[in-house]
């Protein structure tokens, strides 16, 4: 097999429209665009080259992840959204111009003893998610300690949404309660929103924006697909069919014999598996595109192959095979296999091929 055999095609068309629809929602924001993870498996150095020129900063999550796209010649600004967690990420930032998030007292202490180049910060604010953050009354005192700070140069405050997800979750209300609440007497640029609250919460814009899934085609919304939303997706991933065995009623297919033919009848096997990416525990609805027809996995998926039921369609070894994408929305993918599209996206390995296209 040939290592173009399994591929994730990128289209960075419906990046660009996918970013459309980020401003029309939320028109006079700056975007941070949200590039962490690979670009949720889609090509990092690729998608932030793409998306550089239409916004206004980019965010990954750790400073290696900043460093990587500064060393290749990306001089957009890029935003850490985990912040330092030792001096040498502050030295490597302040070098790079990075701006760094900074969520804990233990970072502030790492600052008030750094002389290098001058940083620019986001200061986190936790107003319900309890993951990163100061908590609400400790955030003016930690802008203070920032504001004083030589080597700190501008300080922006932010926060993250626990359930924007659901538009009848009144956590989100609340959420942004609290942020009005803390940044009042702060002369500070806010950022609030993620891609759910660019698409349900209007008064989660604030100053800057951080889409990240919705970037790629997803939606970010309980009950709602990305048609819905009028998004593209960004990733279809592919493979070929590479055997076509003919077994007879009654055997038994793949690992644990777990799937029996109900009769005699075409069998499909696909080159590709959970070493790929595609998730070991698929449900028993789970389908891919062969020829524009959804054709049921069955068998337990291997490392570098699943088997398919071929009955009611005409298929030749050879054949390409799409796992998900353009009609085939990883969102139903992610729900066959008990989980979320970001795991499926960002869990597409190093040994798939990314070919972009425009």
């Amino acid at each position: 097999m040939s290592a173009s055999s399994v591929y994730a095609d990128i289209d960075l068309a419906a990046l660009r429209h996918n970013l459309s629809v980020v401003r029309r929602h939320a028109p006079g924001c700056r975007i941070m665009a949200v590039v962490k993870s690979n670009a949720y498996g889609h090509g990092a150095l690729e998608l932030a080259c793409a998306l550089a020129p239409g916004v206004d900063a980019l965010a990954v999550a750790r400073t290696e992840e900043a460093l990587a796209l500064r060393a290749a010649g990306l001089h957009v600004p890029l935003v850490v959204l985990e912040g330092p967690v030792e001096d040498e990420d502050l030295r490597r930032s302040g070098q790079a111009q990075l701006q760094l998030t900074i969520h804990h007292e233990s970072q502030l202490a790492l600052l008030a003893g750094y002389r290098g180049t001058s940083i620019d910060c986001w200061l986190k604010c936790d107003t319900g998610m309890h993951r990163l953050g100061f908590a609400p009354d400790a955030v003016a005192s930690a802008w203070s300690a920032l504001m004083e700070m030589p080597s700190v140069r501008a300080v922006g405050l932010m926060t993250h949404l626990a359930c924007a997800d659901d538009p009848e979750d009144p956590m989100t209300a609340r959420q942004v309660e609290r942020m009005h609440a803390v940044s009042l007497g702060i002369g500070a640029q806010r950022s609030i929103a993620n891609s759910a609250g660019i698409l349900a919460w209007p008064e989660t814009h604030a100053d800057w924006i951080r889409p990240g899934l919705m970037l790629y085609g997803v939606s970010p919304l309980l009950r709602r697909n990305a048609a819905d939303l009028e998004l593209r997706a960004v990733m279809g991933l592919h493979a070929r069919l590479i055997a076509i065995n003919v077994i007879p009623a009654g055997d038994t297919v793949g690992y644990g014999a777990t799937w029996t033919a109900p009769e005699q009848m075409p069998l499909g096997v696909v080159g590709i598996g959970y070493g790929d990416g595609y998730p070991r525990h698929i449900g028993p609805d789970a389908s891919v595109l062969l020829r524009g027809k959804r054709v049921p996995v069955v068998g337990r998926v291997s490392m570098d192959m699943i088997t398919v039921d071929l009955r009611g369609v005409a298929a030749e070894v050879g054949d390409k095979v799409m796992l998900w994408g353009d009609g085939l929305p990883v969102e139903e993918v992610a729900a066959w296999a008990g989980t979320i599209p970001y795991t499926l996206l960002c869990g597409v390995t190093e040994r798939v091929e990314r070919r972009y296209r425009d």
